[in-house]
């Protein structure tokens, strides 16, 4: 059989052909030039004094799940009811939603869109235009199914703008988990700033007991003679500071619950707030060990994504370098068509037009736009190198105050030891008339100065924890995403 022949016989087919073979034609490589990563700009160890002070056997930051280090029952269920309520988080999901949304619609473009159409027209032409003499009525019925200006991606500019597309979806993924790792790290921190203030409120009130009994004891020591009025006035003093201290413990707790339900998105029940003297016993007693610096680059999610909005950057160059060749686009129908609707699968009808376009002059526009897109990619590559250079300091700061913080800790609680016991002799001398009651005011004011110096020394403690496990990169769970997208209306 003559295939040429035979072709001739089903012209209906040849659309169909072509687009296919341009389809073929269409799947080439792009444009944009080969991506590499940017070498990192940070030292390949962190500083000697902060490293030595972090070294230790573990499981890193990005391995260690977040339940592990939050082990008090309520901080791990106020972090659970943040990750379900906090409006941040949301919209960092719905975004997610959007770029996926977005690189599907450019993905489309590789592929030919088929539609199909149907049309009837009814036309009366009247006798005196008519070639009978007489009202004409003519009537036609049309179905078309056909590919309209579907472009051969000859050169990868489509390619090239999915790609983009597909990068910055990655980004939006990774911007996402760095707001979950950052809002857990936010609501552990504000519900142990919340213990620490609930501790320093315990100590206020029990700070206005002790003056209260103080100037009591002033009172009767001056109705039996044997202090003057102004010891009892100085110890008054000291009372009424104590209350004014009170109240403005108060305050705080109250500032930071309000803090931290603004970061959980709802209401705490009482029963869910920290109790005092438990703010060391919130987080597992565990050290993370650092790893690498380069070890930042897989584990930091803003790092990633940064590197996913360059690696798009590049791709955006080769829709820019696609610009300057032609451009090529078909359109093809194939239909039937007839006067009467019973008679409509009777003839056939088919459409092929290609049109190719080639820019010739464009006032220089193309290559300004490649220029952008140059341009654009040396920002991103600025940017990524920032955000590294950003993660590093960030590593090593805390990893400089992890160093410390532990003899800072141990200092204070041998000065609160100290300052305790030196009251108790002051008080013991000053009963016995052998102290004044300047002595005694005196080493009050150190002890308490000493009491809350301990719980902020507690704080920082547990605090530089919660920070080193976030800068590192650890807190992400696609447990907690799943059912978070579960329980999303």
């Amino acid at each position: 059989m003559n295939p040429r022949k035979n072709a001739n016989r089903h012209p209906r087919w040849r659309p169909w052909i072509a687009g296919a073979g341009a389809a073929l034609l269409s799947a080439c490589s792009t444009l944009a030039p080969p991506y590499e990563r940017p070498a990192a700009p940070i030292a390949p160890q962190w500083p000697q004094a902060a490293g030595a002070a972090a070294s230790g056997a573990g499981r890193s930051a990005v391995e260690l799940p977040w339940r592990e280090l939050y082990t008090d029952a309520k901080l791990r269920r106020v972090i659970e009811m943040a990750l379900a309520n906090n409006r941040d988080l949301r919209v960092a999901a719905l975004n997610i939603e959007k770029a996926r949304a977005q690189y599907r619609i450019q993905r489309s473009e590789l592929v030919p869109s088929v539609s199909a159409s149907g049309s009837q027209t009814t036309q009366r032409t009247p006798a005196s235009l008519s070639g009978t003499g007489s009202d004409v009525v003519s009537h036609s019925v049309a179905i078309d199914v056909g590919i309209s200006a579907y472009e051969l991606d000859l050169f990868g500019r489509l390619r090239s703008l999915k790609d983009e597309a597909l990068q910055s979806y990655l980004a939006t993924e990774e911007t996402r988990r760095a707001t979950h790792v950052s809002l857990i790290a936010e609501v552990a921190g504000a519900y142990l700033s919340l213990a620490a203030d609930t501790d320093l409120q315990a100590l206020a009130r029990q700070t206005v007991k002790s003056r209260q009994a103080s100037y009591e004891l002033e009172v009767e020591r001056l109705n039996a003679r044997r202090d003057s009025r102004l010891e009892v006035r100085q110890a008054e003093g000291e009372l009424e500071d104590a209350r004014a201290q009170e109240l403005s413990a108060d305050q705080q707790v109250a500032a930071d619950r309000n803090a931290l339900e603004l970061l959980v998105a709802a209401p705490l029940p009482a029963a869910l707030l920290p109790e005092s003297g438990r703010l060391t016993s919130l987080l597992a007693d565990r050290d993370i060990p650092p790893g690498l610096p380069s070890d930042l680059l897989r584990n930091r999610p803003d790092i990633r994504s940064a590197e996913h909005t360059l690696i798009g950057a590049n791709a955006n160059i080769g829709a820019a370098r696609a610009a300057f060749f032609p451009s090529i686009s078909l359109t093809a129908t194939f239909g039937r068509a007839s006067t009467e609707l019973s008679g409509l699968f009777g003839g056939s009808t088919w459409l092929f037009s290609p049109q190719i376009s080639l820019p010739i002059f464009s006032g220089g526009r193309l290559e300004a736009q490649l220029d952008a897109a140059r341009v654009q990619r040396e920002i991103d590559v600025a940017r990524y190198e920032q955000s590294i250079q950003t993660a590093f300091r960030e590593v090593a700061d805390v990893l400089a105050q992890r160093a410390v913080v532990d003899g800072r800790l141990a200092a204070q609680r041998k000065r609160v030891e100290a300052s305790g016991e030196a009251l108790s002799l002051v008080q013991l001398r000053h009963a016995n008339g052998v102290s004044s009651w300047l002595n005694v005011l005196d080493a009050q004011r150190t002890d308490l100065s000493a009491r809350r110096s301990l719980i902020q020394a507690e704080l920082s403690q547990q605090t530089s924890l919660i920070t080193l496990y976030k800068v590192l990169g650890g807190g992400w769970s696609a447990a907690d995403v799943s059912a978070q997208a579960l329980a999303r209306p």
